[in-house]
């Protein structure tokens, strides 16, 4: 009965966000036997993770006012790193969390090692606590072994991790749709698994799920909430050939727009041999000598 109620709370998991991958279900079940951060999904019924969701929020726009201390102990405005040039990552979590926000992190991490993007140059990175009792040495602590891990140049200066008040964590969480709760049983937070994407004024555009993160779907994201801004010409050529399936919680090949590429691509092709056939007709006939005409 324990094994049916565990494999019931995954297939939650995996419905509810939209997950089908075998090895992230396998992955989610070790986090869930191995770690007390989800000895709550065992309950007689899975509806009990009613507190731990995901609301959708496309659309709207972040506090900006919210105040939040930094890893480098300042308190700072969240709007002061929406200056309206650079889309962002946004992860809530918790820096003592034993599992799951790790997971997370370490997900978003390996997706950027595999892009070319850096924080601070092509985006922002922020990472809030809404755990009110972690403080900024614990935050900055954190920075450096995520960022070493990254192990890219410049991308100190662009990713953030802060901690703060309850109110202002809730109020932020409140805004992005992320709600968790605190499990009086076992001391920890109940949460789900997001990345979000903000635009370059703070507009929520896009969430990504789990704990693996697609480099495609990341670099996606940001060219989209950048409104194509972010990367060249290829990345942009890219966006243009996928879109955001939501069925499938990922990016997948645009079949119209790949025909028109094609077809486009096509007549390009056809037009420029058409157009080399011409010049050499043209070529041979300026070639050619004018008959001499017989004296009478």
């Amino acid at each position: 009965m324990f094994l049916v109620r565990i494999a019931e709370a995954v297939r939650f998991r995996m419905i509810r966000f939209g997950g089908s991958n075998t090895k992230v279900s396998a992955i989610v079940l070790l986090a869930m036997l191995s770690s007390s951060c989800f000895s709550q999904v065992i309950e007689d019924n899975p509806a009990d993770l009613k507190g731990m969701d995901i609301e959708e929020k496309l659309g709207q726009q972040i506090p900006m006012d919210l105040r939040f201390v930094n890893d480098k102990g300042d308190t700072v405005a969240l709007g002061n790193y929406f200056t309206g040039d650079k889309p962002a990552l946004l992860v809530l979590a918790y820096y003592s969390c034993p599992m799951l926000c790790n997971l997370v992190l370490n997900g978003v991490n390996k997706s950027l090692r595999e892009l070319s993007y850096t924080p601070g140059d092509n985006f922002r990175f922020l990472t809030v606590s809404f755990d009110p009792r972690e403080t900024y040495e614990l935050a900055a602590a954190k920075k450096k072994n995520y960022v070493g891990d990254l192990g890219r140049a410049g991308s100190d200066s662009g990713w953030t991790f802060f901690v703060g008040e309850e109110n202002q964590s809730r109020a932020l969480a409140d805004a992005v749709g992320f709600h968790y709760f605190w499990d009086e049983t076992t001391k920890q937070y109940a949460h789900p698994a997001v990345v979000f994407v903000l635009t370059p004024n703070g507009t929520i555009s896009r969430y990504l799920y789990g704990i693996e993160f697609p480099s495609r779907d990341v670099k996606l994201a940001l060219l989209e909430a950048s409104e194509g801004k972010t990367g060249n010409t290829i990345d942009r050529l890219l966006l243009y050939c996928y879109h955001y399936d939501p069925d499938s919680r990922g990016y997948v090949v645009f079949a119209g727009n790949i025909m028109r590429l094609g077809g486009a691509m096509t007549v390009a092709v056809l037009s420029l041999f058409l157009i080399r056939l011409w010049l050499r007709e043209r070529r041979k006939k300026s070639m050619k000598l004018p008959v001499a005409q017989g004296s009478a």
